[in-house]
């Protein structure tokens, strides 16, 4: 089992995703950045690197939205997406195709990774205004 973490980061109304390389597993599908917790990292602090890794930002890691446990054909991963924020920079592509801010309603445009599908609709469920 792969612990893998990602952050949940909106601005106003939309949410950060990001696109896969192409080369990669799961190439080109949509994700949450994140990635795996290394030996002797905490989760909260295997995020805080990845974000700058992939994107040069700091965030600030909150509390856990959800997890998940989803088996790849290649890989059994439990992924936990925590509540987050950008403290400092501006997003930057160093590890993605393309990074967009989507509403809720937007996410049905998008092939996101098979793993954030219950992440998805809770979103949704969420954000559903009565």
């Amino acid at each position: 089992m792969v612990e893998v973490v990602a952050a949940l980061i909106w601005d106003k109304e939309k949410f950060m995703i990001c696109q896969r390389p192409a080369h990669k597993a799961r190439g080109l599908l949509w994700e949450f950045v994140g990635g795996k917790v290394e030996p002797g990292e905490t989760k909260e602090q295997a995020l805080v690197r990845e974000c700058m890794e992939e994107l040069a930002v700091t965030v600030q890691v909150g509390t856990v939205f959800m997890d998940v446990v989803h088996e790849y054909p290649d890989l059994m991963v439990h992924l936990t997406l925590y509540n987050a924020s950008i403290l400092e920079g501006e997003p930057q592509m160093l590890e993605h195709n393309d990074i967009r801010w989507i509403a809720p309603a937007e996410i049905q445009q998008y092939q996101f990774c098979p793993a954030d599908k219950e992440i998805l609709a809770k979103i949704i469920e969420q954000t559903k205004t009565y």
